[in-house]
């Protein structure tokens, strides 16, 4: 497997060294053959290039079997003309990502605030509400007049349907349970659209189960009783929001793997943001990032029928867990180590688990 490894900005070079030591500790251990080719984007690669991210970078993705990108500092990025693109939203949307896929999970270990849960939120990642994602040229914010704002909202069908099914199949894999998050009370016609499609793909898997909440709702009986929900799928927007929460509700953010996929490439990606207020103080927590990259051991060895990255996958998440229990970890999640500590730590955890 072939992977391009792009550090990021702020935290993200400490937590992505931690993150590639790991990866290369697993392809050994599992014996995976693991190729890391690593460069530049954001910050780094406005300095070098002229631009955060490079037709040759692209390229050099599209050829790769996936992906790990370091948190960037995406809101100093406005003028693309001047080189300044959001390196997320560019490979999202040029490998067409559509699935963003976030785990949330309690761990013992941590204190338990509304009991133990095990959730999955499947959000569409190409459209929505996001104005960088929904016209061929230009946003879809337009200034009306100086005091007059409008945004539109792109909802489609070939969207609705495709992360319809990567919920209903992840389901499947888990306790057969989907959630459906909209606001079709307001926004009548697009989630309309968006839950008459999950329930079409839905009859397909008649063994899941199915109900749908609106996204207000949605919130308060996530912090009410998250136990109840298996896998969410939502809109983009909404399911941006809502991931940040549940991730939030299992420790930290800091505990906020995630991938996003589409039909050929993937990329592992942290949730949370490049923090530059405590890049370089050796305090972030690097566990998202690992959790992201398992993620994408896990997706391309599901995708090419190799249970070997799949059996990394599950050690990898069982040694975070380990890891947690024994306050081997950083400070925002019970422990005292640094971060390049708590990499060590995951590492001599690692070493005891048999291929």
């Amino acid at each position: 497997m072939k992977l391009v490894v792009l550090p990021g900005d702020g935290i993200g070079p400490e937590t992505m060294a931690v993150t590639v030591e790991v990866l290369k500790a697993v392809s050994e251990k599992f014996s995976l053959g693991l190729s890391l080719d690593h460069d530049v984007a954001g910050h780094e690669s406005l300095k070098k290039y002229g631009a955060t991210v490079t037709p040759e970078l692209l390229a050099k993705v599209q050829a790769a079997d996936g992906m790990m990108l370091g948190p960037m500092s995406t809101y100093e990025f406005k003028d693309e003309s001047r080189g300044e693109i959001n390196p997320s939203k560019f490979f999202r949307k040029s490998l067409d990502l559509f699935a963003n896929i976030r785990p949330a999970r309690t761990y013992t270990g941590l204190p338990v605030r509304l009991g133990e849960f095990d959730l999955v939120v499947v959000r569409e990642n190409t459209e929505g509400f996001y104005a960088d994602r929904n016209m061929e040229s230009g946003g879809s914010e337009m200034l009306v007049t100086p005091d007059v704002v409008v945004s539109l909202r792109r909802i489609t069908r070939l969207c609705c349907e495709r992360i319809a099914r990567s919920a209903f199949e992840l389901a499947m894999t888990r306790k057969k349970h989907v959630t459906i998050v909209h606001k079709a009370n307001v926004l009548r016609i697009a989630d309309g659209m968006f839950i008459d499609i999950c329930h079409q793909v839905g009859r397909e898997f008649p063994e899941v189960t199915i109900d749908d909440f609106i996204v207000d709702a949605m919130m308060a009986h996530v912090v009410r009783a998250p136990a109840r929900f298996d896998v969410i799928v939502t809109t983009n927007m909404f399911g941006d929001i809502l991931s940040d929460l549940t991730a939030e509700l299992s420790g930290s953010l800091g505990l906020g793997g995630s991938i996003n996929a589409g039909a050929q490439h993937a990329m592992g990606q942290a949730a949370h943001g490049s923090a530059p207020d405590i890049a370089g103080q050796n305090i972030a927590n690097p566990f998202s990032l690992i959790l992201s990259a398992g993620m994408l051991m896990s997706w391309f060895g599901q995708r090419k029928a190799l249970p070997a990255f799949v059996r990394a996958h599950a050690v990898m998440e069982q040694v975070l867990a380990d890891c947690i229990a024994a306050h081997e970890c950083t400070r925002d999640v019970g422990g005292k180590l640094g971060t390049r500590e708590t990499g060590v730590a995951f590492l001599k955890r690692l070493d005891q688990y048999p291929a």
